[in-house]
C-alpha cells in the first residue's frame, strides 16, 4: 500500500502544479484582457475564449482534485448520527457512487463528445483549436476521479480512512 501511497500523493502534487498553472494563466489573460480594453481601447479576440477554455479545465481538472482529497461537497448532519459500521458502509457507498458518476458521465460520455468532436473536425472560432482537444478534460478526469476512488475503497477497507 506504501507504493500506491506513493503514487497517489506524486499525482495529487501534478495536479496542484497544473491547477495552479492554469490558474495563473487565467488570471494573467483576464488581466490582459481588462489592460488591452480599458487602456490601450482595443480587444483581442483570442483572451475570451482561451479563459473560458482555462476555466473549464479548472473546474474539471479541480474537482477531479478535490475529489481526490475527499473534499467535495458533502452534508454530514445525517452521517454524523450513525453509527460507526454504518458510517464506514456510507463511506464504501459514497465511493461507488462518485466512481459509477465519474465512469458514466464523465468517461463514458467525455469520450463520446471528444470523438464526435474530434470526427466532424469542430474548431473553436477564434483560436482555431479542435474542441475535442478542449473537451479531453472530462474523460481524463473521471479516470481520474475513478482511480482516486478505488484508493479511497481500498483505505475504507484496511480502516485508514474513518471519516
Amino acid at each position: 500500500m506504501k507504493l500506491a501511497d506513493l503514487i497517489f500523493d506524486k499525482a495529487c502534487r501534478t495536479m496542484e502544479i497544473f491547477l495552479i498553472s492554469i490558474f495563473g494563466l487565467l488570471v494573467i489573460d483576464v488581466l490582459g484582457q481588462v489592460f488591452s480594453r480599458y487602456i490601450l481601447n482595443t480587444s483581442f479576440a483570442f483572451t475570451e475564449e482561451l479563459a473560458r477554455f482555462s476555466l473549464i479545465w479548472l473546474s474539471i481538472l479541480g474537482a477531479a482534485y478535490l475529489s481526490a482529497k475527499r473534499q467535495h461537497l458533502s452534508m454530514d448532519f445525517l452521517y454524523q448520527k450513525f453509527s460507526d459500521k454504518n458510517k464506514k458502509r456510507a463511506l464504501v457507498f459514497i465511493e461507488i457512487c462518485i466512481f459509477l458518476f465519474a465512469l458514466i458521465v464523465m468517461v463514458i460520455g467525455g469520450f463520446n463528445l471528444v470523438y464526435t468532436t474530434l470526427h466532424l473536425e469542430q474548431l473553436s472560432g477564434t483560436l482555431r483549436i479542435p474542441l475535442g482537444y478542449i473537451y479531453a478534460i472530462l474523460p481524463i478526469s473521471g479516470l481520474l476521479m475513478m482511480w482516486f476512488s478505488i484508493y479511497h475503497l481500498a483505505k475504507i477497507n484496511t480502516n485508514k480512512i474513518t471519516e
